[in-house]
């Protein structure tokens, strides 16, 4: 699931120009050219690393004859103390991109830690775990990777690859049957051919979906446990079911236990604390 190269190397060019600007002047003072060392990823935490993979794609994007030696790839457990990769070039180099290393692998590593536990929580059980939209933004790419390294699934990358029909979408439509309508209208006339999840938010808009038809996905929003067990039984595998809406790591293998296909929570990507992780030059 590693991002296009494209939106890597955007990703680079615009988090170095914000950082670098026009020189690291204090590196290019202090440090010969010529100066090559080692840098060591050292580990200061516990939990799944990720952006293992970025950290190779950014110094060998600054100096492709970078050497790297990695000994945790992503997705390994980790612990205070460990090394996870070394890398041996120009001095000048691995200072430049150290910032933007450390800030994106402290980053994509919190959010595979909690992807990592919110998979355990639902081990054994049918239920998959999706990530939302809720994330920084210019970083979705980078933290759906991080997701999908910490063992869960990625849903929508934005609002241009599938159609969800929420609360806003009816309320502003004026009834969930005609937003499905207009949606049907709408993806007929431009030639698309998009999945469709709809929100609805008791079991009488649930009535009106089953009625209507012409859906992928029913995700119940803010369903409390025994009827949101009642509403997927009302469903009985007619479309796919999802639950949202507050679900967090210690709620999540109840919603789950309810026979849901789908669960997504934001809380794989919007309240996560970074890794702590340190980038240190070897003299």
């Amino acid at each position: 699931m590693q991002p296009p190269k494209e939106a890597l190397l955007h990703f680079i060019r615009e988090a170095l120009a914000e950082d670098v600007g026009d020189g690291d002047h204090t590196s290019l003072a202090c440090i010969p050219a010529d100066k090559k060392s080692t840098a060591r990823l050292l580990v200061k935490d516990y939990g799944v690393i990720a952006g293992v993979g970025f950290a190779s794609f950014l110094l060998k994007t600054l100096e492709p004859d970078i050497e790297m030696e990695v000994f945790l790839e992503d997705g390994s457990e980790i612990h205070p103390g460990d090394i996870a990769f070394t890398a041996y070039g120009h001095t000048q180099t691995l200072l430049k991109g150290e910032r933007l290393l450390l800030n994106v692998m402290q980053r994509m590593s919190g959010i595979a830690t909690q992807a990592s536990m919110f998979a355990g929580e639902v081990e054994g059980l049918s239920t998959r775990i999706l990530d939302t939209r809720k994330t920084t933004p210019f970083n979705r790419w980078l933290e759906k990777w991080a997701v999908h390294i910490g063992g869960c699934d990625n849903y929508r990358f934005g609002l241009f690859d599938r159609i969800m029909i929420k609360d806003n979408h009816v309320d502003a439509c004026g009834s969930i049957s005609l937003a499905i309508d207009r949606v049907h209208e709408y993806m007929k006339a431009k030639g698309l051919d998009l999945e469709i999840t709809v929100e609805v938010r008791n079991l009488d808009e649930l009535a009106e979906v089953m009625r209507r038809g012409g859906v992928h996905r029913i995700m119940l929003d803010n369903f409390e446990v025994p009827l949101l067990k009642e509403a997927v039984e009302i469903i009985d595998g007619a479309y796919e079911t999802e639950a949202s809406g507050g679900i967090v790591l210690n709620t999540v293998r109840k919603y789950a236990e309810t026979g849901v296909d789908f669960v997504s929570s934001g809380a794989l990507t919007h309240t996560v604390d970074p890794l702590d992780l340190s980038f240190k030059i070897d003299a």
